[in-house]
């Protein structure tokens, strides 16, 4: 089975058609998550834990992932329906806890970028 083809439908904010489904991408948030020396694998274990709430405030993908050449660090591109969807997650209680538990595995150290999405190749 093939996955749907996806398609833009406005050149000013990037909207998915897959299927049925219709999704506005206007906002990404890339992450660079500084983990405990020894501890990364815990943090990842958690930042990839099922978390349906997300989604339904408007997550439409948060992938984590890792780089051999830098063992105590964590990396996390997530898409965004919108900016405000992602502050709103930010309050839910689900996140809140979620924030608290990866606390102890954080080193303080982080950096990242967002920018909104105008585009892609892979669609028309």
């Amino acid at each position: 089975m093939t996955a749907p083809k996806c398609r833009s439908r406005a050149p000013t904010r990037l909207f998915r058609v897959c299927g049925d489904t219709v999704a506005s991408v206007t906002f990404a948030n890339v992450g660079k998550l500084g983990a405990v020396s020894g501890r990364r694998d815990e943090l990842v274990a958690h930042l990839t834990a099922r978390n349906t709430a997300l989604q339904q405030v408007g997550c439409l993908a948060y992938e984590v992932g890792v780089s051999d050449e830098d063992l105590d660090t964590v990396f996390v591109v997530e898409l965004w329906e919108s900016a405000e969807a992602h502050r709103a997650s930010l309050a839910l209680p689900e996140v809140q806890a979620a924030i608290a538990a990866a606390r102890p595995l954080l080193s303080g150290t982080f950096d990242g970028f967002r920018f909104q999405v105008v585009g892609s190749p892979f669609r028309d």
